[in-house]
């Protein structure tokens, strides 16, 4: 073969392993477009969301349903409200719950979904009720650290008295 085939033909490998690499880190980024009529739209109320952020996944039963299209503060009552995208495959009842967990101790934040038992179905554009929001690890190290100062100063204190 003569040089210039063998250069066109590792330029050829090389653009292919490009487009593989974009590819890839498109997917691992959750940036692939998803066509607005393959999804519908529920919103849920968090009075904290922690990390959450667009694009994170909505999971029911460890498989994702759906993303998160949106977050925005509503000004009446101060709340996070979050838009999800749901895949139209996937329908949900009037009395699901959601909620913000994290994967792993210091993994991404996703909203996990737990189906409920009313027959009746969530609409497109309709509000999932039942939220819980999600738990943030400097809260809880800050009630650990108050919780743990407390029984040190009352223990402290009843030494002192004998």
């Amino acid at each position: 073969m003569k040089r210039s085939t063998i250069d066109l033909w590792v330029g050829i490998f090389v653009a292919i392993g490009l487009a593989a690499v974009v590819f890839l880190s498109l997917k691992v980024a959750n940036l692939t477009p998803q066509s607005a009529d393959q999804t519908y739209t529920l919103y849920a109320d968090f009075d904290n969301i922690g990390g959450l952020k667009v694009k994170a996944p909505v999971k029911q039963a460890g498989v994702v349903v759906g993303r998160v299209a949106g977050i925005e503060l509503d000004s009446k009552t101060y709340r996070a409200r979050v838009t999800l995208s749901m895949d139209k495959k996937f329908t949900f009842s009037r009395d699901v719950s959601a909620e913000i967990l994290t994967s792993g101790l210091l993994g991404e934040q996703y909203i996990g979904l737990m189906q409920g038992g009313d027959p009746d179905e969530l609409k497109p554009g309709e509000h999932i009720t039942l939220t819980s929001s999600a738990l943030v690890l400097e809260q809880l190290i800050g009630k650990f650290m108050t919780s743990f100062a407390e029984k040190g100063s009352s223990g402290h204190d009843a030494s002192a008295a004998q």
